[in-house]
């Protein structure tokens, strides 16, 4: 098994200024061809740290894969500290010079001398092309066949190297069998729970695949994978194991892949040419926001009403007093009128609404913080449900959000008439 080292150099990282997204994103990719990642390291700016940092992970690793410190300024080290450590020259690359002159032309900007010097490239590896970015990427080999692989610290950069260059580059030189993997997304199942569903279908899986759960706030991602020397034989069993896993728990999985709640709510409104409001509390309006983050979001989603106060919701959304005052504005009511009214404002098909307690101040005996009640509304009918989250208040916007989409996603499932 191949075992690799993500290794980010940058002060940056250290201090907590910038989070290092790389690593978990290069981990993935990794996973998905069956390398290890046995360490991930941060360290300075520091040619000594950096060559400590090299001579550790060689012995330990067959890829050391490297980000940060390629840019013009004298504080990015990494090239140099790598053309030494190899013992190696910087030589200017006349074709690289070439295609910085036209970056900067094509953005009507000036490159300078600092821009120049990225022309400069190791003679002893190879120079990997950066088609995003000025800063090209390094691979080094050694005489044991191990590689170390250095690309820009700018996420997008790097991910475009890897995507098109050195990961199919990996595949094609370390890997002969077919690889396959698929991603189940779910939502409102904890991950011990789905366990236990699933347990005898998991423990039976051929031996050439395996599972892996991959949990995040209120969903789980399931991922089989596999490794084959057939890939027909490889494909057909994953796709048998798949629609296995659906009659299990089909009623939880809302998605493949990268698919995310509200991408798949979109297609579902699109296809059924439904549209939708929403009425927001303490929420403050990020259902809105995942609704409309979603390309096209305009066919179906119409407006939004944030509705913080109890006199915005009496005066924008026709919640009437006595609702309020009798039941409180957290209740199953109060947030049944916001989305029936709020489905009557503007004129749609449905309305999705919200109430309720994010804390972490707030909540009382009788509601608790993270006390939350969300409604979707239809020209026939209300539903709502009443959700007991906790006490941190990002987690709880997040959450109730990703509760609306995962009952309006339900009732659009179910409701074959709006077809």
């Amino acid at each position: 098994m191949l075992k690799a080292e993500i290794l980010a150099i940058g002060d940056e990282l250290l201090i907590g200024q910038v989070l290092n997204t790389n690593a978990q994103w290069i981990a993935q990719e990794l996973n998905q061809l069956g390398i290890i990642v046995s360490y991930m390291t941060t360290v300075s700016d520091s040619k000594e740290a950096i060559i400590n940092a090299l001579d550790k992970g060689l012995e330990q690793c067959d890829f050391i894969f490297i980000t940060g410190g390629l840019g013009p300024t004298k504080d990015d080290i990494t090239k140099h500290t790598l053309t030494e450590y190899f013992k190696g020259e910087l030589t200017l690359n006349k074709d690289r010079l070439e295609k910085l002159r036209l970056y900067f032309e094509k953005r009507g900007r000036v490159m300078n001398t600092l821009n120049e010097s990225q022309a400069m490239l190791p003679n002893n590896c190879f120079n990997i092309e950066n088609e995003v970015g000025t800063a090209c990427g390094m691979w080094f080999e050694t005489s044991k066949n191990k590689s170390i692989i250095s690309m820009p610290g700018v996420p997008y950069e790097m991910k475009d190297m890897m995507q098109k260059i050195i990961l199919p580059k990996i595949k094609l030189k370390y890997f002969q069998n077919a690889i396959e993997h698929r991603t189940f997304r779910t939502f409102g199942i904890g991950e011990s729970e789905l366990a236990s569903i699933i347990e005898d279908w998991e423990t039976n899986l051929p031996s050439f695949l395996k599972l892996a759960y991959l949990p995040n706030v209120g969903q789980v991602r399931l991922r089989i994978s596999g490794t084959h020397k057939d890939q027909d034989i490889l494909s057909k069993t994953i796709k048998q194991q798949g629609n296995l896993l659906y009659s299990l728990i089909g009623e939880y999985i809302f998605g493949e892949g990268e698919e995310e709640l509200e991408d798949v709510v979109g297609v579902l409104l699109t296809n059924k040419k439904i549209n939708l409001s929403t009425a927001e509390s303490c929420t403050g309006g990020y259902l809105a926001h995942k609704l409309t983050s979603v390309s096209g979001s305009s066919n179906y989603f119409i407006g939004s009403t944030i509705a913080y106060s109890n006199q915005v919701k009496v005066n924008e959304l026709n919640v009437k007093e006595a609702t309020i005052s009798e039941y409180g504005a957290v209740s199953k009511e109060t947030v049944s009128e916001m989305a029936e009214n709020a489905r009557v404002k503007y004129n749609t098909d449905l309305a999705l609404s919200t109430s309720g307690i994010a804390g972490p101040t707030g909540g009382s005996d009788e509601k608790p913080t993270g006390t939350i009640w969300i409604a979707l509304a239809t020209k026939e009918i209300t539903i709502t449900k009443k959700l007991q989250l906790g006490g941190d208040r990002k987690r709880n916007i997040h959450l109730a959000s990703l509760h609306c989409l995962f009952l309006l996603y339900n009732y659009l499932l179910k409701e074959n008439h709006l077809n």
